[in-house]
C-alpha cells in the first residue's frame, strides 16, 4: 500500500487493515534485530485485539501504558492541533482548563503556541475535524477498549492519567515507571 493510500484511510478518522499493520511492523522490527536495536516502543498500537493476538505472536511485550485524557480535553487538543505549512512543525492553539471531577485536582493543558514566524502559515490536519475526531473515538470505544483488558489480565498493563501539560505529565510518568529523568529523555518527549 503507498502513503497516499494510507493518508486517506487516516484523514478519515479509519483504521489501517491489521494485515499491513503487522506487515510493516514485522518488517520494522526484523530491521531494528537486524541493527542491534535492544527494544521499542510502539505508540497507539496494537488499536484491536486481534493485533493484539497477532503481535503476541510476533514479539514479546514488556508493558503497555495507556495514556488517558478526559474525553473534551482530548477533543479539544485535536481540534486545536496545527501545522505550519513552511517549516512543519506541529504546533496546538486550545487553551484547555477544565475543573476536576467529583473532587480531583482540575486539569490545566497550555497552549502549544507557534513563534512569530510560523504564526500566519498555520494550517490544520485534514482529519482534525469534530466529525472525524468523534469518529476516531467511536472507534476507540469499540475496538481498542477491549485491548487494555488484555494487557491488564497479562498483568502488562499500566494506567496512566495525563494530569496536566507536557512537563508535569512527563514528570509523574517516569516517576510511575520509576524512571530518573535526565536531559535526554525530557528531550525526547518534546
Amino acid at each position: 500500500m503507498l502513503p497516499f493510500q494510507l493518508a486517506e484511510i487516516v484523514n478519515q478518522g479509519k483504521l489501517v487493515s491489521d494485515e499491513i499493520i503487522i506487515n510493516l511492523l514485522s518488517r520494522r522490527l526484523e530491521e531494528g534485530e537486524e541493527k542491534g536495536e535492544l527494544g521499542f516502543i510502539l505508540d497507539g498500537f496494537p488499536r484491536t485485539m486481534r493485533q493484539a493476538e497477532i503481535l503476541e505472536g510476533v514479539t514479546n511485550i514488556d508493558l503497555v501504558i495507556n495514556l488517558k485524557l478526559r474525553e473534551e480535553a482530548l477533543v479539544a487538543r485535536c481540534l486545536g492541533r496545527r501545522m505550519c505549512s513552511q517549516c512543519g512543525e506541529n504546533f496546538n492553539v486550545a487553551s484547555i482548563d477544565i475543573e476536576g471531577e467529583n473532587g480531583g485536582a482540575p486539569m490545566y493543558l497550555p497552549p502549544l503556541l507557534p513563534p512569530p514566524q510560523c504564526e500566519s502559515k498555520l494550517i490544520t490536519r485534514a482529519d482534525d475535524t469534530e466529525e472525524v475526531v468523534k469518529n476516531r473515538l467511536r472507534v476507540y470505544h469499540d475496538l481498542t477498549e477491549p485491548v487494555e483488558g488484555f494487557y491488564k489480565a497479562r498483568q502488562k498493563l499500566l494506567e496512566f492519567n495525563i494530569p496536566g501539560g507536557i512537563s508535569e505529565s512527563w514528570r509523574k510518568l517516569l516517576e510511575a515507571l520509576n524512571i530518573e529523568d535526565s536531559d535526554n529523555m525530557r528531550s525526547a518527549a518534546a
